[in-house]
């Protein structure tokens, strides 16, 4: 079940005349499948594993029925289909989006000035750090980390808005950083390549 192409009225007649405990579980497992996807793209969107997980825990313990669960899964299943789209409302790629999420994450109040300051260092570090830094191998070489560590606090420090004190400055190259170390291997490769199967 591809949840950006579900209709949610048919899914809802077909749960109400049909299997209710089958129609949930596929509703399940297509939600969990796709929460897994987006928080392996970006890392802030946890908060939907954690609702997720919340859900099928009520409804383990009976602590809602199945018209409930069924009922919170295609909410849920909603708010995912908003958030995969967010990059384009946002004019950003998925890795942009990550990087802007990192930066802005937990929410920090923003003008839009600054949000548009904030999406160009997104793009800026991007750019910078996987055509110029992300050689082959580039996590096994000391000298390699420190030159991407390098970039990214020289990106961060010339183009973020001023609203970033010293220590948020710091934590948030740390967590590009980590974000890249995780994410990018190198030469092309990273969890947001697409697969020669896709």
């Amino acid at each position: 079940m591809d949840l950006s192409r579900v209709d949610f009225e048919a899914l809802r007649r077909q749960f109400d005349k049909g299997k209710k405990h089958t129609e949930a579980e596929r509703l399940r497992a297509a939600v969990e499948r796709k929460v897994k996807e987006l928080v392996r793209l970006n890392r802030t969107r946890m908060d939907y594993e954690a609702r997720l997980r919340q859900l099928i825990e009520e409804y383990n313990t009976a602590a809602i029925n199945v018209e409930e669960f069924f009922k919170r899964l295609v909410a849920l299943a909603q708010a995912l289909n908003q958030e995969e789209k967010r990059g384009i409302s946002e004019s950003l790629s998925e890795e942009e989006l990550a990087i802007f999420d990192l930066l802005t994450k937990p929410a920090i109040e923003l003008t839009e000035k600054e949000k548009k300051q904030i999406k160009a260092v997104a793009k800026e570090l991007l750019e910078k750090v996987t055509r110029e830094k992300l050689v082959l191998d580039w996590r096994k070489r000391q000298q390699s980390r420190a030159q991407v560590r390098v970039t990214i606090e020289d990106v961060l420090d010339k183009g973020l808005p001023e609203k970033f004190t010293p220590d948020l400055y710091r934590q948030k190259c740390d967590v590009l950083y980590q974000h890249f170390y995780d994410s990018y291997s190198g030469e092309g490769k990273s969890i947001y390549a697409k697969s020669p199967a896709a």
